[in-house]
């Protein structure tokens, strides 16, 4: 069977690879690339495979998005983030949390990383508040993405409901937004999570999809038939 034609906006879509196993990853990702140009590594599967896990992505033509949520102190973290952008992550994740320092540290060391390894700049993300925390005070979400953009993030994480303040608060910053599910889908753990068109129209600029697709029966047909409706007419991506 021939492959399909790929996604169009690809690009602006992360594919959550939470497994520890790097075959399974791998292939999960192979098939589902018409759809999803960039593969994100977590914890777990870092945890089961390390740095092999982003040059086996990188091997696929693939944005390689490393979600560590790097908190330390900020030589600890310069020094991680420095290893990541050497081995050609494209987008590594800092929790803002850890403070100005820590971000402007972490964002150093993935540049250095990448530069001296003779790759193209990757993105320091900052992770604001997870998608699973419905507590966090109302001043969190502004203060931290201030914060990122005078650290020097490239852009930052964060839940579709914070996109306006984050927008407000750092207008140059790139948003991703995690916690993405199939409309009337199960949220699981994350009780902030949105459909595709939702986070879209709300001014992502790229999305995370994890168990919307990857825990589907088919997941070529659970990811054709959630992201349909952004290119049909009157969608949140069709031309105009």
């Amino acid at each position: 069977m021939p492959s399909p034609e790929p996604f169009p906006y690809r690009h602006r879509l992360a594919l959550a690879l939470d497994v520890d196993d790097l075959v399974e990853a791998t292939e999960l990702a192979s098939e589902l690339a018409p759809w999803f140009g960039v593969a994100k590594i977590g914890l777990e599967l870092f945890s089961a495979s390390g740095p092999e896990s982003i040059a086996a992505l990188r091997e696929r033509d693939l944005d390689v998005f490393v979600d560590l949520k790097l908190h330390d102190i900020p030589t600890t973290v310069h020094k991680a983030a420095r290893v990541l952008g050497a081995v050609g992550a494209r987008f590594v994740t800092l929790h803002a949390q850890g403070g100005l320092p820590m971000l402007r540290a972490g964002v150093e060391g993935l540049r250095a990383g990448a530069s001296g390894a003779g790759l193209a700049e990757p993105m320091a993300l900052a992770v604001t508040v997870l998608t699973s925390d419905t507590e966090a005070p109302p001043h969190i979400v502004p203060n931290r993405v201030r914060m990122a953009a005078e650290a020097g993030c490239g852009g930052l994480v964060c839940a579709s409901e914070d996109l306006v303040a984050a927008h407000e608060c750092g207008p140059g910053l790139f948003r991703v937004v995690p916690g993405i599910r199939a409309p009337g889908g199960d949220r699981h753990d994350q009780p902030r999570a949105v459909t595709p068109a939702e986070a879209f129209a709300g001014g992502a600029d790229m999305l995370v999809v994890g168990r919307a697709v990857t825990a589907a029966p088919d997941v070529v047909a659970a990811a054709r038939d959630l992201l349909a409706e952004l290119v049909s007419p009157g969608g949140a991506l069709a031309p105009a």
